[in-house]
């Protein structure tokens, strides 16, 4: 019986060699490459007044998927579509508050302040827009990648917390931070590792946000990595 088998296992395994052997690899031509991504970064404020400045880590996190839309023969060229959500902090010395009617005032913490932490953050729900460059084939997953494009966004919520000499003050609405976000954004790597950077083309605030009587204008640049996943 013993024998029986081994003689059995060794026909099954003569006939899948020679099928594999036969039978032709199946090439995807019209493969996409529709991808999940998740990334980090560092904030940093640009065009953000002098008596500004930033302190600690700034951290962002970014999900979200791309459909891949494929512009030519070889299907290295092409566009992106997606969505995400992102979440962003920005740790600083401006100090956000709201008085007992409502109104929201933005002041800079000096040097004799003493604060363990001062930060104002936003949620967003993101659609990137892609043109994508890379070196790829139906049998290569591991490639060159270049996608450039622009990001717009949407803040579902947001709000701001201190703790420091004032106490503990926390808002979860700021309502001169503007909603809708956008830049240009690109990715540039191989395989899944890629550097990412995102600079905005819009305030975070609007100009009813104001220090000393002048608007604030700060823009995001977010500078870290991307992981795409298939």
């Amino acid at each position: 019986m013993q024998r029986l088998f081994i003689l059995w296992c060794f026909i099954l395994l003569s006939i899948l060699a020679y099928a594999q052997e036969e039978t032709p690899m199946v090439v995807d031509s019209l493969y996409r490459e529709d991808q999940f991504y998740v990334g980090v970064t560092y904030n940093l404020l640009a065009k953000a007044p002098t008596v500004l400045s930033q302190n600690g880590f700034s951290g962002g996190y970014h999900m979200g998927f791309i459909r891949d839309i494929p512009l030519n023969k070889g299907r290295n060229f092409g566009l992106g579509l997606g969505f995400g959500l992102s979440a962003n902090s920005y740790n600083q010395n401006l100090f956000i508050d709201k008085d007992n009617t409502g109104n929201m005032s933005y002041t800079i913490l000096d040097e004799r302040s003493t604060f363990t932490k001062n930060k104002f953050t936003t949620y967003l729900v993101e659609f990137p827009l892609e043109i994508r460059w890379r070196t790829s084939t139906p049998l290569e997953y591991k490639f060159w990648r270049i996608y450039t494009g622009i990001k717009f966004g949407y803040v579902i919520a947001n709000g701001s917390k201190y703790k420091g000499d004032l106490g503990t003050v926390k808002h979860d609405s700021i309502d001169q931070l503007n909603k809708f976000q956008y830049g240009l954004s690109i990715s540039v790597g191989y395989n899944t590792w890629n550097i990412h950077c995102y600079y905005g083309l819009n305030p975070i605030f609007s100009n009813e946000a104001q220090i000393n009587g002048t608007s604030t204008a700060m823009r995001t640049i977010k500078i870290g990595l991307l992981f795409y996943m298939l």
